[in-house]
């Protein structure tokens, strides 16, 4: 781990991003992108729909590979890993995905259960207790029996949670945890998010559009904005940024530097210029 001057009190960086560049095919989504995740943290990556900031999720967990740039992970470079190095990177690391993303055909149990069986020969009665446990510490130990189609989309949440965390693993990465979710079951998301990360020393990146349920939660703040960071600091600093996009997406206005119109020809160009097709017809 590296000791990076921009963190607060001089905190070591878990994460470590340099210099990266990503792009879908001929469409750029990330420019030079340089970023530490600071150790024992809570660090939110927030910006505009189409940002990047699932992307930058993919990256961590060598889904996609930068180019140029590097992603180190602990000191160790994610993009030049083979596969049997990435898999040793990635049970380091938990994941909770969008809608959270549970095996329909498996219980709640076996949901929290499927990593342990995949990547441990723990023998059954201690792979028991270590499942009860982190069930336990979302507040659904009574639910272990009962199918995703059983329980609540926030109780949903709450088992990938519960999943996310069964390895114990160092970085937990959150995509949108707070999706589709109502005022109980989002503030409860959130807290459970900060205790578990408080608890059990990890280091948490989330990916949300809630400003207010992130805001209260988060250490470190980052906004991503056209591929690039635009601002990062506490949330307190993010409120009171002087850059016109950062404060657009803080206030939610529908004016500034984000336009509600998709770029194009002006009105008089496309109304009062005469249609192709009318081209057409006239010759």
């Amino acid at each position: 781990m590296t000791i990076d001057s921009s963190q607060p009190d001089g905190a070591r960086s878990l994460v470590q991003i340099n210099r990266l560049h990503f792009g879908y095919g001929d469409r750029p989504i990330l420019r030079d992108v340089s970023l530490q995740i600071p150790l024992g943290k809570v660090t939110a990556i927030m910006g505009a729909s189409g940002g990047g900031k699932t992307t930058l999720l993919r990256l961590i967990s060598g889904q996609n590979r930068p180019a140029p740039g590097t992603v180190l992970f602990d000191g160790v470079d994610v993009g030049a890993q083979n596969t049997k190095g990435l898999y040793a990177l990635r049970r380091r690391m938990g994941m909770l995905f969008q809608f959270g993303a549970l095996f329909t055909d498996m219980t709640v149990f076996e949901n929290v259960a499927f990593p342990l069986r995949e990547h441990s020969s723990l023998p059954e009665d201690l792979l028991r207790s270590i499942v009860l446990m982190k069930l336990n510490a979302v507040g659904l130990r009574g639910a272990r029996d009962l199918l995703p189609s059983e329980i609540s989309g926030g109780m949903a949440r709450r088992v990938a949670l519960a999943r996310a965390i069964a390895l114990d693993p160092e970085l937990i990465m959150y995509d949108e945890p707070f999706a589709g979710l109502d005022p109980i079951a989002l503030g409860t998301t959130a807290r459970l998010i900060r205790r578990l990360n408080d608890a059990l020393g990890t280091t948490s990146v989330l990916v949300s559009h809630d400003l207010d349920e992130t805001f209260s939660i988060a250490d470190h703040v980052v906004i991503l904005a056209n591929g690039a960071i635009a601002e990062q600091g506490t949330p307190e600093q993010i409120r009171h940024s002087q850059d016109p996009l950062v404060q657009q997406f803080v206030q939610g206005a529908f004016d500034g530097p984000v336009k509600f119109h998709y770029p194009g020809q002006s009105l008089a160009q496309d109304f009062l210029s005469e249609a192709p097709h009318n081209r057409r017809h006239s010759a």
